[in-house]
């Protein structure tokens, strides 16, 4: 069993599995563990539709490139990305990307595998099980802490996955839509979609799921005084 620091470390996001969904109970026990993620004042803001149902996520991904297709960028609760994009944080971004293409050799005139590649997001790069987590708007009306706690939310996913031979790959993909996701799954009017994280079975031999993009230097964002 890996170590807390190993499962950090060796983790990194899958865009390949295969098409076996997760057991009902360990997403439970998964859901009931993640569960214990601090959260200011005990707000235990996260709401989350764990859906394993091959027609509704069809029915996601379908409406979302349906959206893209007809020329929209983004039907969102909540702004994920930075209006104005500046370095270092544009460096890494283009960097991650150009990684991404150049790993899958496709090159930048390339745009029907580059647009495959996108829409690959909303076919949940195979897997059968996604867990879209909502919040109250009410929480983020002028406020941000839910954001931060639901964020602690996340990681306590990704690494419990770990402990039952999972891998996953949490989607910001999905926040640029999330009034569509909340359309399809005809969710509460005060529910706000945050994001998703695919979880499954990763394809070993898949090349894709070799990609690990570099991290920062210590020395670029730690202060010690």
């Amino acid at each position: 069993m890996p170590t807390i620091l190993e499962a950090i470390t060796s983790r990194s996001s899958k865009r390949a599995y295969h098409s076996k969904s997760v057991p009902k109970e360990i997403q439970e026990k998964i859901l009931k563990a993640a569960s214990m993620t601090p959260s200011g004042a005990n707000m235990q803001p996260w709401i989350v539709y764990a859906v394993s149902d091959e027609g509704v996520l069809k029915n996601i991904g379908d409406a979302i490139i349906k959206k893209m297709e007809a020329g929209v960028k983004h039907d969102q609760f909540i702004q994920y990305y930075p209006i104005k994009w500046k370095n270092p944080y544009k460096k890494r971004r283009l960097e991650t990307g150009v990684g991404l293409y150049t790993l899958m050799d496709v090159g930048r005139k390339d745009i029907e595998m580059r647009t495959k590649m996108w829409h690959d997001n909303f076919r949940w790069f195979g897997a059968s099980t996604v867990f879209f987590v909502f919040t109250d708007k009410d929480l983020i009306d002028n406020a941000q802490g839910a954001l931060i706690d639901c964020g602690a939310y996340l990681q306590s996913l990704m690494l419990l996955a770990q402990e039952f031979g999972l891998d996953t790959c949490p989607q910001g993909s999905t926040t640029e839509f999330g009034r569509v996701v909340a359309d399809v799954l005809d969710t509460h009017e005060n529910l706000a979609l945050l994001y998703s994280v695919v979880i499954g079975y990763a394809k070993e031999d898949a090349k894709i799921n070799t990609y690990q993009p570099a991290r920062a230097d210590l020395d670029e964002y730690v202060t010690f005084i």
